[in-house]
C-alpha cells in the first residue's frame, strides 16, 4: 500500500455543495500533508507507536478537519467547511 488520503466517508457526504476551485485547494494541501505523513512513517504499516491527532489545515477560502493513519498509510479528510 502506498500514502494517499480520501475523504470519510465520501466526498459527497463530507465536502458536498463546496466549490470546485475550493476542493482543489483542500486536496492540494491533502497531498502536500501526504507527502510530510510518508516521509515521517517512513513504514506506516507497521508502526506501533501512539496513533497521531487529528488537525486542521487552513486554505484560501475555508479550512479542513483530517486524520492520520499511519497503519493504513491514508489521510482521511473528515469534515471541509467553506466560508
Amino acid at each position: 500500500m502506498t500514502w494517499g488520503w480520501e475523504y470519510d466517508p465520501d466526498e459527497a457526504h463530507v465536502a458536498g455543495g463546496a466549490p470546485p476551485a475550493f476542493l482543489a485547494e483542500v486536496e492540494k494541501k491533502a497531498d502536500e500533508l501526504v507527502r510530510a505523513a510518508a516521509a515521517f512513517y517512513l513504514d506506516g504499516t507497521t508502526y506501533q507507536g501512539e496513533g497521531p491527532n487529528g488537525g486542521f489545515a487552513h486554505v484560501p477560502g475555508g479550512f479542513f478537519n483530517y486524520l492520520i493513519v499511519p497503519r493504513h498509510e491514508r489521510l482521511y479528510i473528515m469534515q471541509v467547511t467553506f466560508l
